[in-house]
């Protein structure tokens, strides 16, 4: 894969998830019985990175739990890999809470459906929100993010890499195109 451009530095992607918290806590009328939850890898270091912009914001450090989805093969003929939960370190309960579930890069809907059946194992929340830092778009399933840092129309051979200090000692978001 050949980079072909940055699309967040550093300071944008601070910028967009402090926006982000801003739309939490306004669509929430404050955080109460407000939970975050990451979807492994990037989004518990996107909900970690809300978590302390609502800290500042409210006074107030909100419960955060994670989510591992991994990708299945549920039937070898088929083409598409289906992601399933494969864990949750969730220590709280999220019977009548807002669930905001994070994650890096909103493409198919997969991972967040996945995710979503995950929370619901867990207990019945209130509600059940999503953030994204980037909607790259090419839905296959109908959900959409609450939360969009960017949104960032790219090609099918287009990867989005998003890179958090705790995961990988920077932080930006750049685009990849395939060498053809």
């Amino acid at each position: 894969m050949k980079e072909k451009t940055t699309l967040m530095d550093g300071l944008a992607i601070d910028r967009a998830l402090f926006r982000v918290s801003h739309e939490i806590v306004e669509r929430n009328k404050g955080v109460k019985d407000v939970v975050l939850i990451g979807i492994l890898t990037r989004g518990l270091p996107m909900a970690e990175i809300i978590r302390g912009n609502i800290a500042k914001i409210e006074g107030v450090e909100l419960p955060i739990g994670s989510i591992d989805i991994t990708l299945y093969r549920d039937d070898l003929t088929e083409i598409t890999d289906m992601p399933k939960v494969k864990s949750a370190d969730v220590d709280f309960d999220v019977k009548d809470k807002h669930v905001v579930l994070c994650d890096d890069v909103l493409f198919t809907g997969r991972t967040a459906r996945a995710a979503m059946e995950g929370v619901l194992k867990l207990g019945r929340p209130k509600t059940i929100q999503f953030a994204a830092l980037i909607d790259r778009g090419h839905r296959e399933l109908p959900i959409r993010a609450d939360y969009v840092g960017k949104n960032i129309p790219t090609s099918l051979e287009e990867v989005v890499s998003v890179r958090f200090i705790p995961t990988d000692g920077e932080q930006s978001a750049k685009l990849f195109a395939s060498e053809k």
